[in-house]
């Protein structure tokens, strides 16, 4: 059967391998392949604590690889990661970072805070910089200093802030937060905001869909609010554009 063969590359039925992969071998990069990747994640700050929200599907080019990727990694109880850019340069690194905040809180009887677990993956990242590593995240967590946001990229950037989002449909995100967002939300008005957000991005972005998995960053560790398919929610938003 298709893709049992461990040396068959599984690309949609029907198409040849090499077609397939010839626009991605192209250019005067040193990156033999190179996929063009969407997606839309976003996180804010707001009276209550850290919203996260992010879309599900991974896509390599225009082929669909999945609409059920989860692109938040659960570092710990107290931090999240999420994903945007190549998926395993991403799982690779939040994996690592969530390592090593483990060994932190061992040799140091404390968790790490939000601001030093973000400064940990980008000192990492920044060491392969200009190697090809795709990857932008935001860390989200909660310490001493309430909650915490950071922005941090595959170069090494690191950025704290009160609202990011990232991907391919970012700057559709961008436009309901910025509409929307206020430090003193109430926890329903967070919710829906975020979700909102996530929901009108795969609308007009052919690179994000699926699922939106929504958490909620809180003093006491992060909880999953929701997981709702944007096809459902289409029903729910679709009278806002009228």
């Amino acid at each position: 059967m298709f893709g049992l063969n461990a040396n068959e590359l599984a690309v949609p039925t029907g198409m040849d391998p090499e077609q397939f992969l010839g626009p991605l071998t192209e250019g005067d990069t040193d990156i033999k392949i190179e996929f063009l990747h969407g997606t839309t994640t976003l996180a804010f700050k707001f009276q209550h604590g850290v919203m996260v929200a992010v879309d599900s599907r991974a896509s390599a080019g225009s082929y669909i690889d999945t609409k059920t990727f989860n692109k938040v990694i659960e570092i710990n109880p107290y931090l999240l990661g999420t994903m945007s850019g190549n998926a395993a340069d991403c799982v690779y690194w939040e994996r690592r970072l969530a390592k090593e905040c483990r060994i932190y809180k061992l040799r140091n009887k404390t968790r790490i805070s939000v601001a030093a677990a973000s400064k940990l993956l980008a000192n990492m990242v920044a060491e392969y910089r200009g190697m090809g590593l795709s990857m932008g995240t935001m860390v989200c967590g909660w310490d001493e200093r309430g909650p915490g946001l950071y922005y941090v990229s595959s170069n090494g950037t690191r950025l704290a802030g009160d609202m990011f989002s990232t991907g391919s449909g970012s700057n559709y995100a961008y436009g309901v937060m910025d509409s929307g967002h206020r430090w003193d939300l109430s926890v329903p008005e967070a919710y829906d905001l975020a979700e909102r957000a996530i929901y009108h991005a795969t609308h007009r972005d052919a690179y994000s869909g699926g699922v939106v998995n929504m958490y909620h960053m809180q003093k006491d560790g992060w909880i999953k609010v929701s997981q709702n398919d944007v096809g459902d929610l289409h029903h729910r938003y679709v009278s806002e554009r009228k």
